[in-house]
């Protein structure tokens, strides 16, 4: 559980409701049903017209690692790493067919069966960076939806705004239908600019660094499997993967 970002989303809510109810306005003036259906019916539709439908799902999937983030346990992976090049040196590279299909993790798991296949360096390396090149583009593809969404939501926002003018416009003559016009007017601007600023563009952020973690970590395995393909020192192969953790 990322900690922090949730308390980055009630310390935002609070200083804004706060501030609003400093200044002598109410909560229920900035709840306008209307508004909410405009600005985020009218970015979700922008947004599904911008991208591919497996995008967006797996978009709306990653959007929990702001709260749950993937952990990676770097540490432990280069402990993983050192032993497996122990077995190597100890019992060749057939000695690591058992633990390969007992990784947990597929990316590592494919890692060692190459090496176990006895293929050469520089093969496994190509092999694995085009895994984690593709990966790193469908992740940041899903990430990006989200900075769409922040750049939408404002200008979606300022229609809902003018929107509402309008109806203002159309209804001079019955006063009583004045309040909510303007009032949709100006707190559909609220919602469009505060959710590209509050959530859509954090969230891009932090996904886009949560992604770049999950590279350098797919990485550092690569540089390890490679150094195990090509026989160096367990103990070189540590001080060299410890590097990542800095």
């Amino acid at each position: 559980m990322d900690i922090l970002s949730i308390v980055g989303v009630i310390v935002a809510l609070a200083a804004i409701l706060g501030g609003n109810i400093l200044e002598g306005g109410h909560t229920e003036s900035l709840v306008q049903l209307t508004a909410f259906v405009i600005v985020m019916g009218g970015t979700i539709g922008a947004i599904l017209l911008q991208v591919q439908m497996n995008v967006f799902m797996r978009s709306m999937r990653m959007g929990l690692w702001v709260f749950v983030p993937p952990k990676f346990g770097s540490a432990a992976a280069i402990q993983r790493i050192v032993e497996w090049s122990n077995t190597a040196r100890k019992e060749g590279l057939l000695g690591l067919e058992a633990i390969a299909e007992a990784e947990k993790d597929q990316f590592s798991s494919k890692g060692l069966q190459l090496l176990v296949d006895g293929s050469e360096p520089e093969v496994i390396r190509k092999i694995l960076e085009v895994e984690v090149d593709v990966k790193e583009h469908h992740d940041t593809q899903a990430a990006k939806v989200y900075e769409g969404m922040g750049g939408y939501s404002p200008t979606i926002g300022i229609i809902g705004a003018v929107m509402g003018l309008i109806h203002v416009m159309n209804n001079l003559a019955d006063p009583s239908k004045l309040g909510p016009g303007i009032a949709v007017a100006f707190v559909a601007t609220i919602y469009g600019v505060g959710m590209a600023n509050l959530f859509f563009l954090p969230i891009a952020s932090k996904l886009k660094a949560i992604i770049h973690q999950q590279t350098q970590y797919r990485e550092m395995v690569v540089e390890g499997i490679i150094s195990i393909a090509e026989g160096e020192n367990p103990r070189n192969i540590e001080t060299k993967l410890q590097g990542y953790l800095h």
